[in-house]
């Protein structure tokens, strides 16, 4: 993917000296309380000046949530998020702060704190990470994806990428906050979900759903998958643009279940339920969704326009989508709705025809066309394959426009002048999802900058999965201005 890959090491970060003092840093904190104004300045003012910084930091605390097996299998078998979100808890611990654990099912754990801002007359923020990964076949990896080796200057594992890149982003800037008696701009509350990559049911849903007073006050919010790096051929030469996250598909995953007549196998059978249910994902897969171009989609197409100097039209965007590399993939993602067979099950012995056989079916849809979405696809199942909704989950679509996107993009140019930042639409879905039903509006930036030949978009949910430790030490600088500035 762009990088070759060396002699693993494992990665350890700071040694315990450094652990120690950055623990100490946390303790002095508490001295805070009690004392007069004078003593407090200067103590704060000696701690800042000691306190280990959140760049110092953030690739220690990567690899180690990396360690800790967070899989989310989707049916309740995994080890669920307990361990991380303990990890968490002692690292706010550790520099005075408390958080709270709270489970929504034995294991199912989220984290949560709230820090107090500069201005809390202002409306509050949530900055939030999920805790849980997608699973990692160890085969299949140049390396075991839970040991988090580093490699020719990145940390690679499960979660490398998706998000306990973000989360130790998050972790060390909060970390910096209380060892430095700093406080973040506005009132902000911090979360690290549980079973984002399952829909939130037991994560981000869940919070709203059993303790929504955690947001009350709170109008905007960031996360993941937004604020890293894409470089484009320009017509002089290169350009690094950011691409930030404005908008996400919605979410319907979908059962196919087609009924048939059961019988033997060497019987000829007009009403097999397998050959119904193949009829019905042939149709599915042949459907042309037709294209359409909301906002964040077009202005990122006509600035990607002019930036590379390319012309296309909409019937023929190839070119221009082929200049974003990896991240392409997302991006013809939220051209059109989609329709994606992805599990199937029927049977149960080589000589008899069942009489049910069912399909998974993964279907994402742009603001405003679920219900067409689901009619199209009733219709395309036909008349023998009931249609049922196993989960669904909002579209959702904030401007590209605003005091916090000016924010996030000043954070970001910064710390690179040059670069561009531009918007687009997620194809997939994150945890501002759940938040958005309590009118929070939300956006994906976790910011990278990540080395031109990385191909990272693709990394999301694949193998081999790893972050640049330089882009994480970026991040965690991007992140703590923003938040200081927001």
């Amino acid at each position: 993917m762009g990088i070759p890959c060396g002699e693993a090491k494992r990665y350890t970060g700071p040694d315990q000296k450094t652990k120690r003092a950055a623990a100490g840093v946390g303790r002095r904190r508490h001295t805070l309380i009690g004392m007069s104004h004078d003593d407090a300045d200067r103590t704060v003012t000696t701690t800042a000046q000691t306190a280990v910084t959140p760049e110092e930091e953030v690739a220690r605390i990567c690899a180690e949530l990396i360690r800790i097996d967070s899989s989310n299998y989707g049916d309740g078998s995994g080890p669920g998020e307990r361990k991380a979100a303990e990890y968490v808890m002692a690292q706010l611990d550790e520099v005075g702060l408390e958080g709270t654990l709270l489970e929504s099912e034995p294991g199912r754990a989220t984290v949560v704190v709230r820090l107090e801002g500069e201005d809390s007359s202002r409306p509050g923020l949530a900055v939030h990470g999920h805790l849980d990964v997608v699973p990692g076949n160890a085969a299949d990896w140049q390396v075991d994806p839970f040991a988090a080796e580093e490699r020719d200057g990145c940390i690679w594992g499960r979660g490398a990428v998706d998000m306990k890149d973000m989360d130790a982003m998050i972790l060390a800037n909060i970390r910096h906050f209380a060892r430095t008696g700093t406080k973040p701009a506005r009132d902000t509350t911090f979360v690290f979900f549980a079973d984002e990559e399952a829909g939130g049911t037991y994560g981000s849903h869940w919070l709203v759903d059993h303790h929504p007073h955690w947001f009350e006050g709170v109008t905007e919010a960031i996360s993941e998958v937004g604020g890293y790096s894409v470089t484009v051929p320009t017509p002089g030469g290169q350009q690094r643009a950011y691409l930030l996250q404005t908008a996400e598909k919605g979410i319907a995953w979908l059962r196919l279940r087609a009924h048939g007549r059961a019988g033997h196998g060497s019987v000829p059978n007009d009403e097999n339920a397998i050959v119904r249910l193949a009829a019905a994902i042939g149709r599915i897969a042949a459907h042309e969704w037709p294209r359409e171009y909301i906002a964040s989609v077009r202005e990122l197409l006509d600035t990607l326009g002019s930036l590379t100097g390319l012309s296309s039209t909409d019937d023929d965007l190839e070119p221009l989508l082929a200049t974003l590399g990896g991240a392409q993939g997302f991006v013809r993602g939220t051209l059109r709705d989609t329709a994606n067979v992805t599990m199937l099950e029927s049977g149960y012995k080589h000589n008899v025809i069942p009489q049910t056989a069912t399909a998974a079916v993964d279907c994402r849809f742009l603001p405003g066309h679920e219900d067409a979405l689901m009619a199209t696809i009733r219709e395309l199942a036909g008349e023998h394959v009931e249609v049922e909704v196993v989960h669904r989950d909002v579209a959702i679509e904030a401007p590209f426009s605003g005091d916090l996107v000016e924010s996030m993009k000043q954070a970001l140019l910064r710390e690179d002048p040059e670069a561009v930042v531009l918007p687009y639409c997620l194809s997939g879905g994150t945890d501002n999802k759940a938040l958005g039903r309590l009118g929070i509006s939300g956006y994906g930036f976790a910011p990278l900058r990540l080395p031109a030949d990385l191909d990272f978009a693709p990394m999301f949910h694949g193998i081999d999965e790893r972050v640049p430790t330089a882009s994480l030490r970026f991040g965690a600088r991007v992140l703590g201005d923003f938040l200081r500035s927001c």
